[in-house]
């Protein structure tokens, strides 16, 4: 468990210095684990999953740094819902792809993660409910109450004709690196773990930045959403 929340100066120091230097993470292996042949859920540059489905005639990408109390999810239902109603449209034929990078990557995995690995207090992101470093991610199957507007959240979104969401898998393994050293644990045992907890739904993308490129490159517009 983290004594002191990545949202502090010094954690997140480290965070963005891990970021930046790669070879801090080669070292204790959890890169060469990412990009490694084990790596399964991370997509080739042949064959990105997570483009295909963003084909409608209007297309936007929401990029989520931060959990932002769900609006990235909420931002991205609203565009699809306001502009098909707006031009006519069929479901479908407006598209969203909302990416969860950095701080926000735990949006995108299981309840299981949360509450095993303390993301709350990791990340400094509160429970709606309990204004406690939160176990569980809210904004799956949230309780009312727990976003602004619950017909946005995760679980239905993906449901969503022409909606997508990305997890980026660099900072999946940046973090679940951190806490597998906190919790004496081995980093790619973690990443294991992190890996198939996914959200059921969503993709992995090999990182945020590299999704929200990729995503204008096909097509899509840029909204900053975190």
């Amino acid at each position: 468990m983290l004594s002191t929340p990545i949202g502090s100066p010094a954690p997140r120091r480290e965070f963005l210095g891990r970021l930046a230097g790669g070879t801090a993470l080669l070292a204790a292996g959890t890169l060469a684990a990412a990009c490694g042949p084990a790596a399964a859920p991370v997509a080739s540059a042949d064959d990105e999953p997570w483009l295909k489905p963003l084909s409608g005639k209007h297309r936007q990408v929401f990029d989520a740094p931060r959990v932002n109390d769900g609006f990235p999810l909420m931002f991205a239902a609203s565009y699809m819902q306001i502009t098909n109603e707006t031009y006519k449209l069929q479901p479908g034929e407006t598209s969203a792809f909302v990416v969860f990078r950095h701080f926000a990557a735990g949006l995108g995995l299981q309840d299981s993660i949360w509450k095993k690995y303390q993301l709350g207090k990791m990340l400094d992101i509160m429970d709606p409910q309990t204004k406690k470093p939160s176990e569980r991610n809210f904004v799956w199957n949230p309780k009312p109450g727990d976003m602004m507007n619950t017909d946005a959240s995760a679980d239905k979104f993906v449901k969503m004709p022409g909606a997508v969401i990305g997890v980026c898998h660099f900072a999946v393994t940046v973090l679940s690196g951190m806490a597998a050293q906190q919790m004496k644990m081995k980093p790619e045992d973690a990443l294991k773990e992190w890996e198939a907890a996914i959200i059921p739904g969503a993709f992995f993308v090999p990182s945020g930045t590299l999704a929200v490129n990729r995503a204008q490159e096909h097509g899509c517009t840029y909204c900053f959403a975190g």
